[in-house]
């Protein structure tokens, strides 16, 4: 909203200036049909017919472009830059590519994280199966307890484990 007011407030005051100084003016097609506007005459190389506008003198029409030549750009006006729409597009480019640019890697971060959730899981899953096969097997286990004891599973304790495991088996092996 701000630059739009801005670039309306320029262009009005552009115009309003540029009123008085365009009977100053030189106007002319180049070898390429692009329109140039100086205050100076321009360069020998342009043809009589491709002059458009001498100071003192009112501005005629411009004629056709010849066939063979580029497309005829904005003309070139001091204080004002004729690529300027150009270099908004290309920076509204920019800010698309960027913004993107952004989003994929957030994406490949987002994936990334998903891919280590799963590694874990499966390691857990693993870890889980492990031992309650070995809890199963009736191999000897035993723990530390908070006396620094070593405590040998009953009964209870390995079916408590293995319930555990179980539990484990149930949330990340899907």
């Amino acid at each position: 909203m701000h630059d739009a007011r801005s670039l309306c407030i320029a262009a009005t005051l552009f115009a309003v200036l540029a009123a008085p100084a365009t009977a100053q003016q030189w106007k002319w097609r180049d070898a390429g049909g692009r329109i140039t506007v100086s205050d100076r005459p321009p360069p020998s190389s342009v043809a009589e017919r491709d002059i458009l506008q001498r100071p003192g003198s009112p501005a005629r029409a411009p004629a056709p472009a010849p066939a063979a030549a580029a497309p005829a750009a904005a003309p070139v006006i001091a204080g004002v830059d004729p690529d300027l729409e150009a270099r908004k597009q290309k920076a509204d480019r920019e800010e698309e590519a960027r913004k993107k640019a952004e989003q994929d890697a957030e994406a490949a971060k987002r994936k990334a994280e998903e891919e280590r959730i799963a590694a874990a899981k499966a390691d857990n899953c693993n870890r889980a199966r492990a031992h309650l096969r070995a809890i199963e097997d009736g191999v000897r286990l035993a723990k530390v307890d908070e006396k620094g004891e070593r405590v040998v599973f009953d009964d209870k304790m390995r079916a408590d484990e293995a319930a555990r495991a179980r539990a484990i088996i149930g949330s990340d092996c899907r």
